[in-house]
């Protein structure tokens, strides 16, 4: 009879989710679901949902899961197809959520790596399939896609396919990937669906609303699936939870902010942000960005009153301010909006530019209704599906495009240049 309960309840909690988040706003029909099984060309002991991510200056983490165990974890790589000369051995580590259990989840970390090299590498013994990505360039200029709130949908792969075409160097994600929502196999299914760009570039995450899967009586862990399917480099940066951290690339030092763990003044987040804007140089990394789940500032209906959102942006906006951080990039909205520099709710030269980005293409549909009238620091605002492109030309500019996907053409819909420093330290 327990498990006939536990089966129900995890049958229920999807709907109940979907009907409690509806009473904010009306969304229009989104796109179908998707699920992808494993492929007839694999076995239960080939690598799958292979994806890689940015360890310090020049080495990756190659991170993927097979279904048997016994498979070691070892990364064989090399510059040419088919040529192996070097390899790295990793950890090997599984979950359980409820009644599910995961298979093999490895994580090797590979390195010293050139910049702008092709690496080509193979994930256990075996010698097929191979996999290859490039590394990013050792200068100016850089470039990164960013999408929040994927999920798995239609227009989830219209997302990833424009993306693809992008020739970015590095996806960052703002929350909210799988919508697994509890249902331990749409996390397989999401790690297959954007292997072909995850294996092949560094795929950066923070966590969102959809990653916490916390059960009353039945699973009290929070991020579970999320911590140990999705690995960041958190320890490098000196923090202590794989919910938080930062990564320096070229002339970026990029903080990745949980809006689902503890942010208040003393809290561990929060002493770790001060600490580590206060190691940054400047000269070094003459840019600075801030990705967060829940947007600080929003003029959508949707996810309005949101703790989340107010109490971090009372929490931290003045540290932000302070470091003079340049874009602050957050998701959960689904639609697009970008604000002018802002602080303390007024346009201010000196803030940040704040976009919200969460319409990757998730099954919730689009938030489609705005505040009237819009607010003056608010600059564009859309609800449409799409994708970003930061193009990081050199230490004082960048270009900034959003490209709407409605009709599965990739369309830039807006564009702004940013100048840094914005203002005088």
């Amino acid at each position: 009879m327990a498990y006939i309960k536990v089966h129900v309840l995890l049958f229920l909690l999807p709907i109940i989710l979907a009907i409690e988040s509806s009473f904010s706003y009306e969304r229009p029909p989104p796109r179908k679901s998707i699920f992808l099984s494993l492929s007839q060309d694999l076995d239960s002991s080939s690598p799958q949902q292979v994806h890689i991510s940015m360890v310090g200056e020049d080495k990756m983490r190659i991170s993927w899961i097979t279904e048997d165990s016994g498979t070691p974890a070892m990364v064989k790589y090399g510059t040419s197809p088919g040529s192996y000369p070097f390899s790295a051995n990793g950890d090997t580590t599984k979950y359980r959520y409820i009644l599910y259990k995961s298979g093999e989840i490895h994580n090797v970390v590979i390195g010293p790596l050139k910049p702008n090299t092709v690496y080509y590498y193979i994930c256990g013994p075996f010698t097929s399939p191979e996999f290859n990505f490039k590394t990013p360039p050792a200068g100016f200029p850089i470039k990164f896609a960013v999408v929040g709130d994927l999920g798995q949908t239609d227009w989830t792969t219209s997302t990833l396919d424009h993306i693809s075409k992008s020739n970015y160097d590095v996806m960052l994600l703002p929350g909210d990937l799988s919508y697994a929502d509890t249902q331990q196999p749409l996390w397989d299914s999401f790690g297959r669906l954007v292997e072909p760009l995850s294996s092949q570039r560094p795929l950066m995450v923070t966590q969102g609303n959809h990653e916490v899967e916390k059960i009353p009586i039945l699973h009290s862990q929070s991020f579970t699936s999320y911590n140990a399917r999705w690995l960041m480099p958190f320890e490098q940066s000196g923090s202590t939870s794989n919910l938080y951290y930062s990564f320096e690339v070229v002339g970026l030092h990029i903080i990745m902010l949980g809006s689902y763990t503890d942010f208040g003044p003393g809290s561990a987040q929060y002493n770790w942000l001060k600490n580590d804007l206060n190691k940054i140089d400047r000269k070094k990394t003459p840019w600075l960005i801030v990705i967060v789940h829940a947007p600080w500032y929003n003029s959508n209906t949707a996810h309005q009153g949101e703790y989340e959102s107010y109490g971090m942006k009372s929490s931290m906006e003045d540290l932000l301010f302070k470091a003079r951080v340049d874009i602050v990039f957050a998701g959960h909205v689904h639609a697009y909006e970008r604000f002018t520099r802002v602080y303390k709710d007024k346009a201010n030269n000196c803030g940040p530019i704040y976009i919200t980005i969460g319409d990757g293409g998730n099954r919730e549909g689009l938030a489609s209704k705005y505040q009237d009238p819009k607010p003056d620091i608010s600059i564009f605002r859309e609800a449409s599906f799409g994708h970003g492109e930061l193009d990081v030309v050199n230490a004082t500019h960048a270009q900034w495009s959003w490209h709407r996907n409605d009709d599965d053409e990739a369309v830039v819909a807006d564009t702004i240049w940013i100048t840094n420093p914005s203002c005088t330290l």
